[in-house]
């Protein structure tokens, strides 16, 4: 079984990295993350729109680019490498994929265009309490086409101007779009650890909000899109623990102690090795999650699971010991290390921690698997 990317789907990589390169430099992560007015990148996000990696797994009748989850998971490995700050895995991984998986063809055929150009930028709205989110312990609450509640620490909530959120309906657990620019809702933008890609608090009085899929089914629906997405991120991760393991290298490289690269301590070069272990362990169960999300395999949860632990660990890791072999400079703010670290802690807790994706896998394992 050849788990390699066509030369095709190779090309659409570079091509994303150049781009990424020359229009989201970690300058631009530093810009939104000092700015106290700029949410996000707009102009990255305008161009990564242009290019059609919004839509690139929307299918082209939706107005999409209908490329292909095998090119998305590229496209996110970019967006990891890069640090790009845009709310892209929030609108993309989670409110696209919950609308093809639950929408109607006419709820498709509007809201997928506008997510697809970029004019709509969409939110899961999962968490009311610490924890993971339990069926039954929604609060928030849909009924007669009317949203009430309190959603916290939505990530991205901050810039999209559209919600998929979780509630409690007459008929069991639902999903539902809202407009977070309209009557009934307000927001409340939260300090993050990683500020260029900030949440906010979610609160929804009686606001309006259209259903998305059966009565009673957002809970399995729910589980679906989790899934995809957790792939989806973890090449993300793998991404960004790969651009943080080679700038470490760099910097050892370049810096001198007693007559000679610090890289050439065995101390050093096994701390190093450790990374690029765990930074290819990653990338391994990632081309798997890859495969299964493409081919829609019974093994997709198992393998999301699986690509999610390794690429969260990598990803801390190597943000990590980046901090740790950059010596006295590698925890000051002129250094770009902490741009890396805040972005690592970020991801691995904005679809629940390692932890939790460990007690999947062991469901997914005793269960047998299964998508």
């Amino acid at each position: 079984m050849n788990f390699d990317f066509s030369d095709e789907q190779k090309l659409l990589q570079k091509t994303a990295r150049d781009f990424l390169q020359e229009h989201s430099p970690l300058a631009v992560c530093r810009r939104v993350l000092e700015s106290d007015d700029e949410l996000y990148a707009e102009d990255l996000w305008s161009g990564a729109a242009e290019m059609g990696w919004q839509g690139a797994a929307i299918p082209e009748e939706f107005g999409g680019a209908g490329f292909g989850y095998l090119e998305l998971v590229l496209i996110a490995e970019e967006m990891g490498r890069a640090l790009a700050p845009i709310p892209f895995g929030s609108s993309v991984y989670l409110a696209t994929e919950a609308i093809l998986a639950a929408g109607g063809d006419e709820q498709k055929k509007r809201c997928l265009p506008e997510l697809a150009s970029g004019r709509w930028i969409g939110a899961l709205a999962l968490a009311e309490r610490p924890g993971r989110p339990d069926p039954a312990r929604i609060e928030t609450r849909l009924e007669g086409g009317r949203l009430t509640g309190t959603k916290r620490a939505v990530p991205d909530a901050a810039a999209a101007n559209r919600a998929v959120v979780l509630a409690a309906a007459p008929e069991g657990p639902a999903l539902a779009l809202v407009d977070l620019d309209g009557e009934g809702v307000s927001r409340e933008v939260l300090a993050s650890l990683d500020p260029s890609r900030p949440g906010a608090t979610l609160r929804f009085d009686a606001a309006p909000a259209e259903p998305l899929g059966p009565a009673g089914g957002g809970w399995e629906i729910l589980e679906r899109v989790l899934r995809r997405a957790a792939v989806l991120q973890a090449f993300e991760q793998l991404g960004g623990a790969a651009r943080a393991l080679e700038i470490t290298r760099d910097f050892t490289l370049g810096r001198y102690a007693f007559g000679r690269p610090i890289a050439s301590f065995q101390a050093l070069k096994h701390r190093l090795a450790d990374v690029y272990v765990a930074v290819e362990l990653a990338r391994s169960n990632c081309f798997y999650g890859a495969w299964a999300l493409e081919q829609e395999a019974p093994e997709l949860g198992e393998a999301a699971c699986s690509a999610r632990v390794s690429a969260t660990d990598a990803f801390e890791l190597a943000t990590t010991e980046m901090i740790q072999m950059h010596g006295g400079v590698g925890y000051t703010w002129e250094y770009d290390c902490h741009l890396f670290y805040r972005r690592a802690k970020w991801l691995a807790a904005s679809l629940g921690g390692a932890a939790d994706w460990r007690d999947r896998l062991v469901g997914e394992l005793t269960a047998g698997g299964g998508a």
